[in-house]
């Protein structure tokens, strides 16, 4: 520490009387000066702090402001009517106008705002009794009337006093301030990093809300699924026992004319074999249902399911458009694809004169559209929707009646709008959640 104070303080021991009533307080202070190679007294409470200042005089008081009984205030205006030249230094946690007044009022020479730094408390300590050394310290001590927010205070203080006084403030103001900006970066910096947070919350709740859709789209499907087999479980059951009751009932016939009347025992034979046919077209169809709902529906391209449609079917002369837009998805069933097949299949065997099969995308007023037209004999009014039917279908291998089950297990539905005689066309109506098309790309 330089200065004509920083010399003496070698040549002899600087004594500082601290009056603190939080002994936590206290000791820090004690730590701070000690460190620094002052002599440390300390006064509980302001009337033991006088005692001492009579007993032994000390150099410098730090004193805090806020303690039952003798305040700070009035502590430094009794110390200063009996030692004007010993230097106070009033350390608070307030701090504004009003406090500088009040201390200035009470004959303070410098502020120290908690919690203090080691630096700025020896420069206090260093800067008053630098003060206090000068010849005329105290000249022009004129008592000043200063009215502040309504309260007016009496000042008589030196203009050096004054001085250092304001200058010790603007240094503390100047400290915190700097600190305030220090905060304020760091605020900043965490503001960043919450925001960076936040985001990465809010695109983790976007995502659990779309995987929780899909998990309930797909346990609404899994359970329509079970639903949907367990009737189907019923229906074949009871198909098969009448059948199986036909059957037998002419193989039974057979067996009575075979030696009397021949001819009848063989229609009689040939009738049972159709009927095991029909069997085993029940059988097959049963193993293809069963496959209906056991695998949980995913997204799934549509431009891509017709195109592997088109792998299994062959089309010979007949040309297939493909007029889905790319990156289009739909929630359904895997066994979707068998839906296109049949479609592809279907047209080829019962259009008669088809030329072109067709695949596009078209909005509708609530759903998206996925049209299938092509321009054979199509479909009669009254047959439109028999085609769809599990009875009507067992001629035709139960194609369309599966392919419907198969897409209502995620509420998607399908129906023939054609015109007789123009074409056939399969409309799949896909409720808004369960594809995702891009407007500015459907039909």
């Amino acid at each position: 520490m330089g200065g004509r104070y920083g010399s003496e303080r070698k040549a002899r021991a600087v004594n500082i009387l601290v009056v603190e009533d939080s002994r936590t307080q206290a000791e820090f202070l004690r730590q701070i000066l000690e460190t620094a190679g002052y002599n440390v007294m300390v006064a509980g409470n302001g009337a033991e702090a006088i005692k001492q200042v009579e007993t032994a005089r000390p150099d410098v008081v730090l004193t805090d402001i806020l303690m039952p009984g003798i305040d700070g205030y009035e502590l430094c205006r009794r110390i200063k009517q009996q030692n004007p030249d010993l230097p106070v230094i009033m350390v608070t946690v307030l701090f504004d106008p009003a406090d500088v007044l009040k201390g200035l009022a009470a004959g303070a020479d410098s502020f120290i705002v908690k919690p203090p730094s080691p630096e700025h408390v020896c420069s206090q300590i260093e800067g008053v009794m630098r003060v206090q050394g000068m010849t005329g310290a105290r000249e022009g001590a004129e008592e000043l009337e200063i009215t502040f927010n309504g309260n007016t205070y009496t000042i008589k203080a030196g203009k050096i006093q004054i001085l250092n006084t304001l200058l010790s403030t603007y240094t503390i103001a100047v400290a915190k301030n700097a600190e305030l900006h220090k905060v304020q970066a760091q605020l900043r910096s965490l503001n960043d990093r919450l925001r960076l947070a936040v985001d990465e919350v809010s695109k983790s709740n976007e995502d659990l809300a779309e995987e929780n859709l899909n998990r309930r789209r797909a346990e609404k499907a899994l359970a329509e699924a079970s639903r949907k087999l367990q009737l189907m479980a019923s229906i074949t059951r009871h198909d098969l026992l009448n059948q199986l009751s036909v059957l037998w009932g002419h193989l039974d016939l057979a067996l009575e004319l075979r030696e009397t009347d021949q001819a009848n025992a063989w229609r009689h034979v040939e009738n049972a074999v159709e009927m095991v046919k029909r069997i085993n077209n029940t059988l097959q169809f049963t193993a293809e249902y069963q496959k209906v709902g056991t695998v949980a529906p995913a997204w799934q391209e549509i431009r891509s399911l017709v195109e592997a449609a088109v792998s299994y079917v062959p089309l010979g002369t007949v040309t297939l458009e493909n007029k889905i837009p790319p990156g289009v998805e739909v929630f359904a069933d895997p066994l979707i694809e068998k839906v296109f097949t049949n479609l592809i299949d279907n047209a080829l065997r019962h259009g008669e004169k088809v030329t072109r099969i067709s695949f596009s995308l078209k909005r509708g007023e609530d759903s998206c559209i996925i049209v299938c037209e092509d321009d054979g004999v199509g479909v009669p009014v009254d047959e439109k929707e028999k085609i769809f039917s599990y009875a009507y279908g067992k001629n035709t291998g139960l194609g369309l009646f599966l392919s419907r089950e198969i897409l209502g297990i995620t509420g998607i539905t399908i129906r023939e709008t054609g015109n007789p005689g123009v074409g056939a066309r399969f409309e799949i109506l896909c409720p808004p959640d369960m594809i995702h098309a891009p407007l500015s790309r459907t039909g």
